[in-house]
This record gives C-alpha cells, structure tokens and sequence, in this order.
C-alpha cells in the first residue's frame, strides 16, 4: 500500500462534510490510516456513509464479483477512524492534517493553533480554504512554515486538479513534498500564490459574474446565456453551473473574493462584486438543485423543468439573442484576469491555463484562448469594444505590456 512506507504514516482530515469525506476518501485509496474529525458524531456518520458510496462507485468499475467488491470496499473502511477531539487527531502521529471545516478565518485559525501545538514541527498542516488567506490561518500558528493551501476540487476523488498555495512564510520544500504527494494520490496540482481566490476561483469568477450583469441588464435570457457558452465547448452554462454548485457557494466565493481583493487594496475590487440576483435567490432559500429551484426548477428527480418564472422570457424584460456578445463578453473578462493573475505573480500563463481546463472544465485555457483569438493585440481591441461596460473590461497592465 502507498502509505505504508511513506514517511506520512498515517492522514488527519478535519471536517467530515462533503469536502473532508473525499479528501479522505483519496487519502484511505492511496494506502493511509486516515483519522477523520468532527466535533459532531453524526457528522462523522455521514462522512462515513458518503466515503463508502464513493468507494462503492470505485469498486464498480473494477468489475469485481459481490464478495471480492466488498472485501475491497471493507478493507478501505477499515483504514478509516473516528476523532471527535484535535486531541484524538494528534494521538494517531499523522504527518499530513487536511482542515476542510467551514469557511470561517477565526474557527480555522483555532484549529490550526491547536493542532500545531500537538504536532510535531515535521507535520504538514494544510488547509483546504477556496478563499480565506492561508496566510492569515498560518499566523495563528508557532511554525508557520508547515502550513500552506491544498484546495482540492468537489468532488474530491473524481476531480483531478488540487491547486498548491504557499503562504507568505511556507517553506518551499513543505510545498514541494505536498505537491509530489498530491501526484502521488493520482492528482495533477498548480501552484498558487497566496491570493484572493488562488488560480481557478479568480481567473473564473467573470463566467459567473459576468453572466449575472448580461442577465440584469436585460441582454438575454438565462437559457440563451447558458446555450451560447454550452455551444463553445463548455460542459454546462454559467447558470446551469450555479443551480449545481449551489448559488450560496457561488455567492460565498464571490463575496470572499470581492473582500479579500478590496482589503488588499486592489483598485478594480468591484470587478468581483457579488450579483444582487444571487443575493435575492440565497435570502429566499433558492440555491439551486438541493432546495429544487435557483434559476431552473427541478422535479423529484432532478430533471430539469425550466426556468423558474422570475427568469421566464414573459416574467421579464430580456429577449433572446438581443446581444450576440454573450459569449464574447463572458471569455473575454476570463481571458483579462488571467492576464492581471499572472501581473499579480499569483501563478504562470502554463498553471492558470492547465487549472481552467482541470478545475473549470474550460474547453481551452485562458491564455489558449487569447493565442485562437488573434494574440494580446486582437484581445486588446476586443475589450476597447466594452470600454465602459465595467472594471472586468478595464485592460490588465499585463496585456498591455504584451501588446
């Protein structure tokens, strides 16, 4: 098994919702005793019965027989412990602790500052944060240098990017060697500053966004948005994406992003503005597939039955095709920040490219697109089009400097 010889020796994960169970899901299929926490019993139960469905699936693509299935499915399980304290965390020796709790600075900070003062300083501590500061989580911690960002992609063993943030004091040999595990737990990583929503969170903020202002301004429907970015390759719209993912996590991750970036003093901060449409959806309990509505309603199944009706074509102003920019506008806000990302040091042309692809499931990469659309030049013109129309359109510096 992988990690019987690895110096590791064995996997805390901290948080048993759908994040932490697939973490450490990876963790148990690499070969690691794996110490799952959660101050909630029952959270771990249902950690335990989503890591169990995961590798039920896993063992059916094996095309093993019942017994032979289980046997597998039970052997895994068997890797996999209980802790309701840090404490418990700390007594199993891990050398690599995963925190994947809820997106609060202070209570992940409190962790941290835990489970560092148990550990020894040999211990890897990563945080799986999609945009609070590792920085600002590691200084709550004596040896910050241990400390840096593993964000993994939902669901977690099926994913295949885990973007590697080093915070402001991480030891470049600490990411080096989490970087060579992730490679080893199958996944293929990027590596990331410690900036505001790291490389896919960022560089993918405007497919959202900019779909929401084209939506509020009239310009098309929500249906027409979705067609036209879907006939490009992508795998679903903007708005298809939000009903999936929950429109609250789209809405968290903007709001982190928008406060991060205007904390840091970033100028053009109201580029990642949250819509108010997904204010509105989250305030009345309409996230998308798991309450049966968002912007589609849903049926038992999950089939889709349309738009709900504040986003019909008769329940509004907008009237499909009116502006045959969509997607225009959309790629060319995405292509734009990544050039201000890589400006910004955050990561390379290469990673941010590979992370849009793996991550975001972008038929190409920003940088891919810009070269299809006639190179920096072409891009520049393009956006002088939507002078006006908002900061995602105000050129990069780096673009300019390509030019």
């Amino acid at each position: 098994m992988a990690g019987a010889a690895d110096p590791l020796g064995s996997v805390g994960v901290v948080g048993a919702g759908t994040m932490g169970a697939g973490i450490a899901q990876l963790a148990i299929e690499a070969g690691y005793e794996v110490v799952l926490f959660d101050v909630n019993l029952a959270a771990i139960e249902r950690g335990r019965s989503r890591i169990r469905t995961g590798l039920e699936r896993r063992a059916g693509r094996l095309d093993l027989d019942p017994e032979s299935a289980e046997a597998w499915i039970e052997g895994r399980l068997g890797r996999l412990h209980d802790a309701t304290t840090l404490a418990a965390v700390a007594d199993a020796a891990p050398g690599l602790v995963v925190e994947a709790a809820l997106e609060d600075l202070d209570a992940k900070r409190a962790i941290f500052r835990e489970l560092d003062a148990r550990l020894p300083a040999s211990a890897i501590l990563a945080t799986n944060t999609s945009a609070l500061s590792v920085t600002a989580i590691a200084a709550a911690t004596a040896h910050p240098a241990r400390v840096l960002g593993l964000h993994f992609f939902n669901p977690a063993p099926v994913m295949p990017l885990v973007e590697v943030i080093a915070a402001g004091a991480t030891d470049p040999a600490i990411a080096d060697r989490a970087s060579a595990l992730m490679i080893a737990w199958g996944k293929v990583t990027v590596r990331s500053a410690d900036s505001p929503g790291f490389i896919v969170n960022r560089v993918n903020r405007p497919f959202t966004l900019e779909a929401l202002a084209i939506l509020a301004a009239g310009r098309a429907t929500i249906e027409t948005i979705d067609a036209a970015v879907r006939g490009d390759g992508f795998p679903l719209g903007p708005f298809e994406l939000m009903d999936l993912t929950g429109i609250d996590i789209s809405l968290a991750a903007a709001f982190g992003i928008f406060e991060r970036s205007r904390a840091d003093g970033d100028p053009l901060a109201d580029r990642f503005h949250p819509s108010p449409i997904q204010e509105r959806l989250v305030a009345a309990a309409q996230l998308g597939r798991k309450t049966g509505a968002g912007f589609y309603a849903y049926d038992e199944t999950g089939a889709t039955l349309g738009p709900t009706p504040e986003f019909t074509p008769r329940g509004r102003s907008t009237h499909d095709g009116a502006d045959p920019r969509i997607l225009e506008r959309i790629t060319l806000a995405i292509v734009n920040e990544a050039y201000r990302t890589v400006g910004d040091g955050v990561a390379s042309p290469s990673d941010i490219d590979l992370a849009l692809r793996l991550g975001a499931s972008h038929p190409v990469g920003p940088f891919q697109r810009a070269a299809l659309l006639g190179g920096p030049p072409a891009v520049l013109a393009s956006l002088g089009g939507l002078a006006g129309d908002g900061p995602r359109f105000v050129p990069a510096p780096g673009l300019r400097a390509a030019v």
